[in-house]
């Protein structure tokens, strides 16, 4: 049987709509309704469903593709319920009236035969009524998921705010899951747990898991993931490696998996790398005093010793959709790309990310990425990283890097190019906006749609200012030497 393309919707107990009085519904035949559940309904009246179903629906038929042939002979139902059962069909409901005044027996018997779920839908429910039934009891569970999700974080981020956080959060996460929660240190020792202590056998496996998630010491090594989970003994476990990069991991076992629980305990792991992160490792008064020397006047290059070991990366990353990040998902995504130094401004996030870790596609964002540098050129870095995102979200790319080469501009002393480019640009110098949406657009090798998605404005804006900067070059943009030229002047500037 395949497995079912589960949707984004909790699935529906067979045993609800059968309880629901106002379908009417009767299962007469197949195994019991209890541990059933439907993801889709389907009404088909096709001798072969199989081609049309994604496996775990609930299909319904009024019984139109049956043969008069077929009503006393079992070959054509054991065919179609066989090929139902190998689709992944969780039920089948039969229409009684207008063609069958009653389910056949020869389905009956197909349907015990192959262990597949039979319900009789009387004349007076309508198929339709039975999937707005379905839909309804997924919304009503959606809701109760996503309010025991809000009312587990709020309780959770409440923890993290005691005097004692990291066992609170513990403590709060074993309640809202009814199980175990572990906090294994760097060398794989349990440094905090709470809840339901379970058996020797759960617990060695959920230490097993842990080193599964767990960073891997040799830099050439394949990446841990990030998660992992595992059933042993009637318990369902799993594994969280946490952002902070020092080897913390959460690790979970909880008798039964309820819908929402992994975000819940991944809210936890999130929380969790925050206050393992810098008290563990000391990085927090390290980078107090790195910011302190900075206001002082003391050059980049002389406080990011007290940062980690360099050469840098700068990240820029905006989140998918429209708004501005939240703190805690800012955080969170320095916690993934293994830094904590994260400035949340406005709709993107910039992170200052040692260059020995190389940030990977993260999901939700799109990120630009800079060259490896030295302190001094931080700034650089951080135009380099802004014009990466800007490339990736017009290209619709999920990571782009600056990637720099020599080129024919770099034989032109930089004297030299930077005073050739002030004299070229200066009569759109003095409009930022102009400027940036020349660059843009010229990167973008003139694409008004993708310039304006770059910049988050109107095509039209786009338009009117590339015919703005050709007024007050007085230069034609159509012509490619002078694109050249322009594109060489913007990158001096």
């Amino acid at each position: 049987m395949p497995d079912p393309a589960v949707p984004p919707t909790p699935p529906v107990p067979l045993t609800a709509l059968l309880a629901r009085e106002d379908l009417g519904l009767r299962q007469v035949a197949g195994p019991s309704a209890e541990g059933v559940v439907v993801h889709w309904v389907h009404t088909s009246e096709m001798a072969d469903p199989y081609p049309y179903l994604l496996g775990g629906e609930l299909l319904l038929s009024a019984g139109v593709h049956i043969p008069e042939a077929a009503d006393s002979g079992a070959s054509y139902f054991d065919d179609y319920v066989s090929r139902i059962v190998a689709a992944g069909g969780a039920a089948l409901g039969f229409g009684v009236a207008p063609v069958h005044d009653a389910v056949p027996e020869a389905l009956v018997a197909a349907c015990v035969s192959h262990g597949l779920p039979l319900l009789e839908v009387p004349p007076r429910t309508t198929f339709s009524g039975v999937a707005r039934a379905v839909w309804q009891l997924m919304a009503q569970a959606r809701l109760a998921e996503l309010r025991h999700v809000t009312e587990a974080q709020q309780s959770l981020a409440a923890a993290a705010s005691r005097p004692d956080p990291v066992p609170s959060v513990l403590r709060q996460l074993a309640q809202r899951l009814g199980g175990w929660a572990v906090l294994y240190g760097p060398e794989g020792t349990e440094i905090g747990r709470a809840g339901r202590e379970p058996g020797g056998e759960v617990r060695g496996a959920l230490t097993r898991l842990a080193e599964v998630v767990r960073p891997a010491g040799d830099p050439g090594e394949r990446p841990a993931p990030a998660s992992a989970t595992d059933a042993v003994a009637g318990s369902h476990l799993a594994a969280y490696a946490l952002g902070a990069g020092h080897g913390f991991v959460l690790g979970v076992a909880e008798p039964e998996r309820a819908a929402g629980d992994h975000t819940i305990a991944s809210a936890a792991a999130v929380l969790l790398s925050l206050l393992t992160g810098e008290q563990q490792s000391g990085t927090g008064a390290a980078r107090s005093s790195a910011l302190v020397r900075l206001l002082l006047g003391a050059p980049p290059e002389e406080v990011a010793a007290l940062l980690g070991d360099g050469p840098w990366t700068v990240v820029h990353a905006r989140p998918d959709g429209d708004g501005a990040p939240e703190p805690l998902a800012a955080s969170a995504l320095g916690a993934a790309l293994g830094s904590a130094l994260v400035d949340p401004s406005g709709d993107v996030v910039r992170v200052l990310v040692p260059a020995g870790r190389a940030p990977a596609p993260l999901p939700g964002w799109t990120l630009g990425v800079s060259a490896a540098v030295a302190p001094h050129d931080w700034p650089t870095a951080d135009t380099q990283a802004a014009r990466a995102l800007a490339r990736a979200r017009a290209t619709r790319s999920p990571l782009l890097r600056h990637g720099p080469r020599p080129a024919l501009a770099d034989l032109v002393p930089s004297g030299e190019a930077a005073a050739h480019a002030h004299a070229l640009l200066a009569p759109v110098a003095a409009h930022p906006a102009l400027t940036e949406t020349l660059r843009t657009w010229l990167s973008l090798h003139g694409s008004w749609d993708r310039t304006a998605v770059a910049l988050s404005v109107h095509r039209n804006t786009v338009r009117q200012r590339i015919a703005r900067c050709a007024t007050l070059l007085e230069t034609d943009l159509d012509d490619p030497d002078v694109r050249m030229d322009l594109w060489f002047a913007l990158r001096r500037i």
